[in-house]
């Protein structure tokens, strides 16, 4: 008898806890794919993206190799269509990468787990065997983000003004975690 391999991702709005869940999945030795982590190598390691993105917003975005991440924050999340620019840049190398390293990941593992903030918002949740939605009440967010990555109230509202509901990913998910506490 054949086992099946699965694929999960696991989504939320940021201050949901979709991180602390897959940190804990990964401490029970189950592989896990950030997708941050990997919008991060691109923006520090690969040439091509530099350069796109030192041309849509300067030479102040990068500190020598490293990426000026409060600055580059500053920027997108503060105009739209830089978001969106950013984003056509980033999210079809990131969604690239995750499908390598899933099937690479697959086999050796019957179960692989993506970390991703913005399954819905890219459209990539076919990739997936099931989702699972982490979600907690608006101020519990807001608080943890505020809390655990020092972000001011005004730039919690803009990152979430970004992110699909709750409420509509929660009719799109297959499991859906309420992480109050």
């Amino acid at each position: 008898m054949s086992r099946k391999n699965f694929t999960v991702a696991i989504t939320g709005g940021i201050g949901s806890g979709k991180s602390t869940f897959s940190e804990f999945l990964r401490e029970k030795d189950h592989p896990v794919i950030f997708a941050d982590d990997l919008s991060k190598k691109l923006l520090k390691n690969n040439k091509e993206v530099k350069k796109q993105i030192i041309e849509l917003f300067g030479s102040s975005t990068y500190d020598g190799n490293d990426i000026n991440s409060d600055f580059l924050s500053k920027e997108v999340f503060s105009d739209p269509l830089k978001l969106q620019k950013i984003n056509s840049i980033l999210h079809p190398k990131v969604i690239e990468q995750i499908q390598r390293e899933v099937e690479e990941l697959m086999h050796k593992n019957t179960l692989v787990f993506v970390e991703a903030a913005l399954i819905y918002e890219t459209n990539i949740e076919k990739l997936f065997d099931y989702v699972v939605l982490i979600t907690a009440d608006e101020e519990i967010k807001k608080q943890r983000t505020i809390d655990s990555k020092k972000f001011s109230s005004e730039e919690f509202d803009k990152r979430i003004q970004n992110q699909i509901k709750d409420e509509e990913k929660s009719k799109r998910a297959d499991f859906i975690f309420l992480n109050n506490t």
